[in-house]
């Protein structure tokens, strides 16, 4: 290819997690004389509320060419369900603004949703990374759809990959496999500055030379009204643990109001003592609390994918990461404080665990990147299908 005319790549980042794991890969097209890198930031990534994490994005050395704000307050189905709606007409706008030769989506939030929709119907070619996966949620089936519109794929397992194909996925397109994440993961400085924790948020001063907890809970969109009982549970369990944790509020999907307000309320009614709750961190630094909790509590993936490269302890409360493949760090539990409490105190009397590799070698975004430079973009797409021992249509 040459470099006269540079292939242009627009990454959508939606939430802190989206950039954590696509920020080395950022780094890999910038790097890349043939390609040339496009920003679009949109979700809770452009929220006052969320601490406007594209100003990490900025700080890091990112140019960010648009903001998409398509967020409707209320968090309940029914505001995620317009929020979709909102997205694909200012994706769609930022699209025909930048003219990107490729759109480059991760996981599947509803705003990566949105995105897909819109680029597709403007006939950009879709790349899609962590496709194929199982999990709980409606994340599942925004994946799944993801998937469905998108040209080229980057999945984070074997087993993902196994997945696409059976989805009806070309063999050909599927371009490698291995989550980013473990990119940083592995070149991660994990020294933890104090001020990380206690300079920000409210609560009990977290002494790093003792055993501290991880806390981050989301809510499980397709159990939308019960979320607050299980939030519940979880800090009863914590609290009868007594030992210092760092909590992280939820993300913005339908429910999160209640858990907010279940961690509002037992920090008036208790007044915990070994508490601090904190609202946003940068990728680099939310790695290093992980890496140094001694055990995580809560149904974030980040606690599937990232904690095993660490060997971190993990307890995953509930249904929203039901089927996602995990290593042994991981027990998952019902959502009740008795449950949570005894698989908390099992991980801690059996310490950390041996690094997991099934999320990434820790050399994935290089592959990426040529990947993208590499590729022979195109617009239709049909079923691959074998029928009577005969492979069905291609592109």
């Amino acid at each position: 290819m040459s470099t006269a005319k540079r292939r242009k790549v627009c990454v959508v980042l939606v939430d802190r997690a989206n950039y954590g794991r696509l920020k080395p890969v950022m780094k890999a097209i910038a790097d890349r004389p043939e390609l040339e890198l496009q920003v679009v930031c949109s979700g809770t990534m452009v929220l006052e509320r969320f601490q406007q994490p594209v100003d990490v994005v900025r700080e890091d050395g990112f140019r960010v060419d648009g903001e998409v704000y398509m967020e409707l307050e209320g968090s309940t189905p029914t505001t995620m369900a317009k929020s979709v709606g909102f997205g694909i007409v200012e994706f769609a706008t930022e699209f025909q603004r930048l003219k990107p030769d490729l759109v480059l989506l991760i996981g599947d939030r509803y705003e990566a949703l949105s995105a897909a929709l819109a680029a597709a119907y403007m006939n950009h070619t879709i790349v899609h990374v962590q496709g194929g996966e199982v999990s709980g949620s409606i994340d599942e089936s925004a994946r799944h759809a993801i998937t469905k519109f998108s040209h080229f794929h980057f999945p984070s397992t074997k087993r993902s990959a196994e997945y696409l194909v059976r989805m009806g996925e070309r063999p050909a397109t599927i371009l490698g496999t291995g989550c980013p994440s473990s990119d940083i993961a592995r070149t991660l400085d994990r020294t933890l500055d104090p001020a990380v924790i206690n300079s920000r948020g409210g609560g009990a001063v977290i002494d790093l030379a003792k055993p501290f907890l991880l806390v981050l809970f989301h809510p499980t969109t397709t159990e939308f009204g019960g979320e607050r009982v299980q939030m519940e549970a979880v800090l009863e369990a914590a609290d009868r643990l007594q030992t210092q944790t760092v909590l992280l509020w939820p993300n913005i999907d339908a429910g999160s109001d209640h858990i907010s307000k279940a961690i509002r309320v037992f920090r008036e009614k208790r007044g915990p003592k070994w508490l601090r709750t904190l609202t946003n961190l940068s990728p680099e630094k939310y790695l290093k609390v992980l890496a140094g909790a001694a055990c995580a509590i809560g149904n974030s993936s980040s606690f599937v994918r990232d904690a095993g490269y660490f060997g971190t302890p993990v307890v995953l409360v509930g249904n929203r990461q039901e089927g996602r493949e995990h290593d042994v760090h991981v027990t998952p539990v019902v959502p009740l404080s008795d449950a949570i409490h005894a698989a908390v105190q099992a991980h801690l009397a059996h310490g950390r665990y041996a690094p997991s590799t099934l999320y990434g070698d820790g050399h994935v975004s290089e592959r990426i990147a040529e990947g993208l430079a590499r590729l022979d973009p195109y617009v239709q797409k049909r079923l691959h299908f074998i029928y009577d021992g005969r492979d069905g249509d291609g592109k």
